[in-house]
């Protein structure tokens, strides 16, 4: 009996040869792309969470628009947003 070969003269071992290296080597390149886009993917994501998708608190808009019609001055304006978001004021100062 040769390697590879059955009684039946069929392919057994290591599959079709050359085509079962092939489609091995075809899977390793498109896990590793999968796993690159991942890495990619998640690379981007922004890390402060009032960045993420680009929301915003519709508290903050709120409040300027307040502010852009003239119901309440800027003294006021930045006490709130600190009230809303300490986080937020404090990295705009810096």
């Amino acid at each position: 009996m040769m390697w590879g070969y059955g009684s039946d003269g069929g392919m057994m071992g290591w599959g079709y040869g050359a085509l079962g290296i092939s489609n091995m080597i075809l899977w390793i390149v498109f896990v590793g792309l999968v796993v690159a886009a991942v890495a990619w993917f998640v690379r981007r994501l922004p890390l402060d969470a009032h960045q993420s998708y680009g929301r915003r608190s519709p508290g903050l808009d709120a409040l300027e628009e307040r502010y852009a019609r003239g119901e309440i001055d800027r003294d006021e304006l930045l006490q709130k947003k600190q009230d809303i978001s300490p986080d937020l004021t404090r990295s705009a100062r810096h």
